[in-house]
């Protein structure tokens, strides 16, 4: 079975103060896209970079998830640290998805340049974070998944077999 690792990370949502709705829409995105059989392993909790960074080492290494997808702690508030914690456990920094998020995002709103979504990859998982709008979690992933797939093929993770009617990944061919 693979494993994907939906991580939230909103301090109001973990104290139950709301519910979180961007873990819900990463996961239905994610159940429109793959033909794949796969499972959430899905964590929500607060801003705080040594949490964060915790759950992402807990998420590949004990779980053995080959792609975890955070939500939240993106923007520029001091409390914002999924980038920060994201870079201290990767191996290899992925800027491009960063990138193409926050260029998608620019043709929905000017604010798209405060995001600081980033991806990376540590032993044989893609880590990447998104923002926390459910919408914008959305565009983001239809921008970005394409390369998922090939990126996880390259790390040596499992194969990711996708709706081609929903989402089009590339894969080069042999």
């Amino acid at each position: 079975m693979i494993k994907i690792g939906i991580v939230a990370v909103s301090d109001r949502a973990s104290q139950g103060v709301y519910e979180d709705i961007s873990g819900g829409a990463i996961i239905d995105t994610l159940h429109d896209y793959l033909l794949s059989e796969w499972q959430a392993v899905y964590r929500l909790i607060p801003d705080e970079q040594w949490l964060i960074e915790q759950t992402l080492i807990e998420l590949v290494e004990a779980e053995g998830c080959s792609l975890v997808v955070t939500t939240g702690g993106t923007g520029p508030a001091p409390r914002d640290v999924t980038p920060e914690a994201t870079e201290a456990v990767c191996h290899k920094m992925m800027p491009g998805f960063g990138e193409l998020m926050r260029a998608t995002s620019l043709q929905f709103v000017p604010t798209a340049i405060l995001s600081r979504q980033t991806a990376g990859i540590r032993h044989q998982c893609l880590i990447l974070n998104l923002p926390g709008k459910p919408k914008s979690i959305r565009e983001c992933l239809d921008a970005v998944f394409p390369a998922v797939p090939y990126c996880i093929d390259l790390i040596g993770g499992p194969f990711l077999e996708t709706k081609p009617d929903i989402i089009k990944v590339f894969r080069p061919k042999i």
